[in-house]
């Protein structure tokens, strides 16, 4: 962006330059077909929109730099600029608010991941196979979108690739057809999702089913009823998955407990062949490294982390990523709960762990507005948790953990700031919770560790 040119309304304070807040993406059909040797991706991407209030002469998507064959609107051929990531498709008449329309590109390249200052983001091409890690800007790498994480849609996602690659995308599988050397994989993810939240993994993997019907567990009711779980695996590291995802199930179940039910149709798990910097979130999907398993369940927290997120980021999703500590903080304090729940640490001595590391490190973060340089500073992460944690100890037990189930609730499926949630823990307790939040998430220094104000009860609601 020109830094002389003021941000576009409603665009993202930290990335500005990617997503347009003056129309809607309803749904996204996509057709791919990725050859892994030549790292060779064929699409076309069907989108189904619509207008916001304000009349429009342009729709702008974002589109890293593949070469593009064909773009129809409403069916009809229409001119576009595609330059600097920017895909820009001007009508050839101005659009009335409300309108909907249908935006078809078809489109070829070698997909390379987005720089940014973490590292590349988005499509990446491993040693055989390849995923997608799209947080926070990395969508645009594989497909034409709305990159604004406020902005979710339902999704089909077809996928051909060569046989011996199984593929992996969020969402129920709808087929898989074979024909000659290649498999066509059909997904279809209903729940509204957010661009950087769509993954692809594509890989050598053995399928291994993690629940059936015989396995319910006899605390499911029809509240909570068991959530289908399937994990895609190397053949050589199943010894280590078995034991290091043996509490996948019970984790589900207790994590519905406490947050609601899970928000969607089923939950994938991915064990990449390779090693990866962190696991890769993603809606209805979670993909871990080879380097995450170890057949001692010592990244059990990730485990836990990861499955937390579809709470708490999937279905509860920032508005924008200035709100990030909403995503971070909660599922932080899941693996606290979940260690609490299992017989291992308690919150408060992982709070008091947390609070003594980040009681050396630097007092510059603001928490409910840490900049987009800071938005991934473990520190997000750590006094994240001590947030939700210090709310627990201000709200006890039963209240907190019905703040908690409500939040995730009330508010499934759609989008939140921390205003938001701060007037929401602020209905379930008569005592002011504004200075507890002025501490935590608007100051940089670190408060007091937080201390219970009243008599402990059991954690588990």
């Amino acid at each position: 962006m020109n830094p002389q040119q003021a941000p576009a309304p409603g665009a993202d304070p930290y990335f500005p330059d990617h997503g347009d807040a003056r129309y809607h993406v309803e749904r996204y059909e996509l057709d791919l077909d990725y050859r892994p040797v030549s790292n060779r991706l064929s699409g076309s991407a069907r989108l189904h929109t619509q207008t916001g209030p304000a009349p429009l002469d342009e729709i702008v998507l974002d589109l890293a730099a593949l070469r593009i064959h064909r773009l129809l609107l409403d069916g009809r051929t229409a001119r576009y600029v595609h330059r600097a990531g920017k895909l820009r498709i001007r009508p050839g008449r101005t659009l009335a608010p409300g309108t909907s329309c249908t935006i078809e590109v078809r489109y070829t390249g070698n997909p390379q991941p987005i720089r940014s200052p973490w590292g590349g983001l988005g499509w990446e091409e491993l040693t055989d196979g390849a995923l997608v890690a799209g947080q926070p800007i990395g969508a645009p790498s594989w497909y034409p979108c709305n990159d604004r994480p406020a902005d979710k849609a339902s999704y089909r996602v077809a996928l051909t690739a060569p046989s011996p690659f199984t593929a992996v995308v969020g969402g129920r599988l709808l087929s898989r057809t074979t024909r000659a050397s290649s498999t066509t994989w059909v997904y279809e993810q209903p729940a509204p999702t957010s661009s950087y939240l769509m993954t692809v993994s594509l890989g050598r993997y053995t399928t291994v089913p993690l629940t059936t019907p015989a396995q319910a567990p006899a605390s499911a009711d029809e509240r909570n009823p068991p959530v289908p779980q399937t994990a895609y695996v190397p053949a050589h590291l199943r010894p280590q998955f078995t034991e290091d995802f043996a509490r996948q199930t019970q984790m589900m179940q207790f994590f519905q407990d406490v947050f609601g039910a899970y928000p969607f149709g089923e939950y994938a798990i991915v064990v990449a062949d390779e090693e990866l910097d962190v696991p890769v979130e993603a809606q209805g999907v979670a993909t871990f490294g080879t380097n995450h398993l170890d057949g001692a369940r010592t990244s059990e927290r990730l485990v836990a982390h990861e499955l937390a997120h579809q709470w708490f980021g999937n279905s509860v999703s920032v508005a924008d990523w200035q709100h990030i500590w909403l995503n971070e903080g909660f599922a932080k304090y899941a693996e606290w709960l979940w260690s609490e729940h299992a017989g291992g640490r308690t919150a408060a001595d992982h709070a008091a762990t947390a609070h003594r590391l980040l009681s050396i490190a630097p007092q510059n973060l603001r928490l409910a507005d840490p900049g987009a340089l800071l938005m991934f500073d473990d520190r997000l992460y750590q006094r994240g948790g001590l947030t939700v944690h210090a709310l627990r100890c201000a709200l006890g037990e039963a209240p907190f953990f019905r703040m908690l189930k409500a939040w995730a609730t009330n508010h499934r499926h759609g989008t939140v700031t921390t205003t938001d949630f701060t007037t929401h823990a602020q209905q379930h307790t008569a005592t002011p919770l504004s200075g507890l939040f002025e501490a935590w998430l608007r100051e940089p220094s670190l408060p007091p560790l937080p201390h219970p104000t009243g008599a402990r009860r059991p954690a588990r609601p």
